[in-house]
């Protein structure tokens, strides 16, 4: 089929790369220019593992183009996806200016097209729609206004929301839990389906439902697994309060296959690019509606307490302007690891805190410095390694659990370290470790490790 993806973001750009993979005839669209150049090298804007090398590969093959030009991208293309950004607004709703945008040039491109003379829209050569951005109920019928306003031609609408983790991105999208469709009409059904039958052939399902639900689907998703995350935050929280231990209350809990152990796990709290817009978006969707979403403005402020709650242990610790003039180091700066997005991490609010206190900090995560520079430019230090950031150290915060944090030789970080201490925010160490290489550690939802306990 010939596609094209609007947008060569995230979703965009890794949706693109896997149709072409699969054979499809595909052409990103951008209005930056500078990305296109790059990506015409083989070079991608984001983080990926594998994602290069996949680009690489279809470009060579011919199957994957990227362009600026709006009027043949859109003309060549049998189905076009929308996977422009939706970012919140100040008042939580979800901005949909990008998106609309795109639907007048869609609009005016169909209208300029030769050949297409309007009439039936179940026409085999009317075009697909699809919007892919994670979108407010209802925005697909603002697309479709939008582009009815520049033409008369017939046209089809869809929804695909995308269930893409960052940094497991091309696995998910090539092995599928499910695929959602939400179609108005069958032969739009039929089409998306036939896209998407190589990626299902385990047996995972295809749902093909109307497109209110479609764009409901991956808000609900998403709010659930913030929901997760914040019960077990507030869980941790009374843990600390009453001295148990959340690792061991995890355990037994999880262990009901109700429940389940995954976004399960206590920390700083969600980040990224979906969880947070997207429980702002649902609130704000209730809101509009008159149907307040209690539980998860909840879930939404105690994501954002659990924040607050880590840096008044480093408070704590070093007394009320204490951190003015002290050396601390930051292992992870991205949100989660497998990913250089630092939107949300909770390791930018905690840098700006400790610069705001008068600290120096000094940083490391294996792939975010370049869009942590973005955020810091020079006010904080990046190290290659992770050890350079103990150097003349008063304290270790551990933002992020990329992996090659999880075994670190203890005796060389106390060596370097003014004083061997540790603020964990992942729960990545033992108690019984700490307390054997003498760290007043401290973590989330657990006893801290001091050098009276």
């Amino acid at each position: 089929m010939r596609i094209c993806m609007v947008g060569t973001g995230y979703v965009g750009l890794v949706t693109g790369t896997c149709f072409a993979n699969s054979g499809n005839d595909v052409t990103c669209l951008d209005i930056d220019q500078q990305k296109i150049n790059k990506l015409n090298q083989g070079i991608s804007p984001i983080y990926e593992p594998g994602l290069d090398e996949l680009i690489q590969r279809n470009v060579k093959s011919g199957r994957l183009h990227f362009t600026t030009d709006k009027e043949t991208a859109y003309r060549r293309a049998e189905l076009i996806f929308i996977c422009v950004g939706t970012p919140s607004d100040e008042s939580g709703h979800a901005d949909l200016k990008y998106v609309l945008a795109a639907a007048g040039d869609i609009g005016d491109a169909i209208e300029n097209a030769p050949g297409d003379t309007g009439g039936d829209p179940d026409d085999r050569r009317a075009k697909i729609i699809i919007v892919k951005s994670t979108v407010p109920v209802g925005t697909n019928d603002k697309v479709r206004a939008a582009i009815s306003e520049r033409t008369n031609k017939p046209f089809r609408m869809a929804s695909n929301p995308e269930f893409l983790k960052e940094g497991a991105a091309i696995n998910d999208f090539q092995k599928p839990d499910r695929v959602v469709i939400g179609v108005d009409d069958k032969g739009a059904g039929d089409r998306l389906r036939d896209l998407y039958d190589p990626f299902v052939r385990q047996g995972n399902p295809i749902f093909i439902m109307d497109i209110h639900s479609a764009e409901m689907v991956k808000y609900a998703a998403n709010a659930m697994l913030a929901t997760k995350i914040s019960f077990i935050n507030e869980i941790a929280n009374l843990c600390e309060a009453y001295g148990a231990d959340v690792d061991e209350v995890r355990r037994g809990m999880c262990s009901d296959r109700r429940i389940g152990n995954q976004f399960l796990y206590p920390g700083l709290g969600y980040g990224g690019s979906c969880f947070p817009k997207d429980v702002l978006a649902c609130i704000s969707m209730g809101t509009d509606k008159g149907t307040p979403t209690e539980l998860l403005s909840s879930v939404h402020d105690v994501n954002q307490a659990q924040r607050r709650a880590f840096i008044a242990k480093l408070d704590t610790h070093f007394g009320q302007g204490g951190l003015k003039g002290k050396r601390i180091g930051v292992w992870g700066i991205a949100f989660k690891p497998g990913t250089d997005d630092i939107r949300e991490a909770p390791a930018i609010t905690i840098i700006q805190y400790l610069l705001e206190q008068g600290a120096t900090v000094a940083a490391h995560d294996p792939v975010a410095h370049e869009t942590a520079h973005g955020v810091f430019g020079d006010k904080i230090t990046y190290c290659e390694n992770d050890l350079d950031v103990l150097d003349k150290a008063d304290a270790l915060i551990i933002c992020t659990d990329w992996a090659e944090f999880r075994h670190p030789d203890f005796e060389r970080m106390a060596e370097r370290m003014n004083a061997p201490v540790i603020f964990d925010g992942r729960n990545l160490y033992r108690l019984e470790t700490m307390r054997e290489y003498g760290f007043t550690y401290y973590s989330v939802g657990r006893h801290p490790v001091t050098n009276d306990a």
